[in-house]
């Protein structure tokens, strides 16, 4: 079962609760992935048989999940993220629990790839001549990253994430992306990869 909070629709709330969390980024889509991730991450890789292949690894990459969730969210509260998180979570709330970076870290993959989708459904090709960024490439998406590891699939992104935050930019808005991606959630978000790919082979 995935819930979420439908008060999460109202947009005077919604911007309230970003502002006062000092979230760059908020929305109700945003919302429903990040829950989509506590849904997969208890179906995927806490139960069998996606526990036996996947748990140990979850657990060293993103901590173990059995520390008290009501504790780490007393904590997190109260003091907030800690210092430099930055250099290994995608987000302040990915610090509070392990269930909490597992899910934050779902979402932004479903961000990532849901987008990149579009743009290739919608023709977009950035070519490496015609645009002022240093592109040695042309950036031209691609209907699978199936078989395209972790960082060939966040290539093409960071290209294409600069492209979209210029033009919100240009219409007054805020960037599209507006996150930096350290090594430490490149490794996170290939686990992520890594299990959807395997889990949906395997499904035929």
């Amino acid at each position: 079962m995935i819930t979420i909070d439908l008060v999460e629709s109202l947009d005077a709330y919604r911007e309230s609760l970003r502002v006062r969390l000092g979230e760059p980024y908020r929305t109700m889509l945003g919302h429903f992935r990040h829950e989509v991730g506590h849904y997969y991450q208890n179906v995927l890789v806490e139960t069998d048989p996606g526990a036996g292949r996947y748990l140990d690894e979850c657990r060293e990459i993103f901590g173990d999940e059995r520390a008290s969730y009501q504790d780490e969210l007393a904590r997190h509260y109260r003091f907030g993220a800690p210092p430099n998180w930055g250099e290994s979570f995608i987000s302040e709330y990915a610090t509070m629990h392990p269930w909490e970076d597992f899910a934050e870290c779902f979402a932004h993959y479903l961000h990532i790839t849901g987008t990149i989708d579009t743009a290739r459904e919608s023709g977009l090709i950035l070519q490496a001549d015609r645009v002022r960024f240093s592109m040695q490439r042309d950036v031209v998406p691609l209907p699978s990253y199936d078989d395209t590891p972790i960082e060939g699939l966040l290539e093409d992104w960071k290209w294409l994430s600069l492209c979209f935050n210029r033009v919100n930019t240009a219409m007054g808005k805020n960037p599209l992306y507006p996150f930096d991606i350290p090594p430490a959630v490149v490794r996170k978000l290939a686990f992520v990869h890594k299990v959807i790919r395997e889990t949906s082979r395997a499904a035929g």
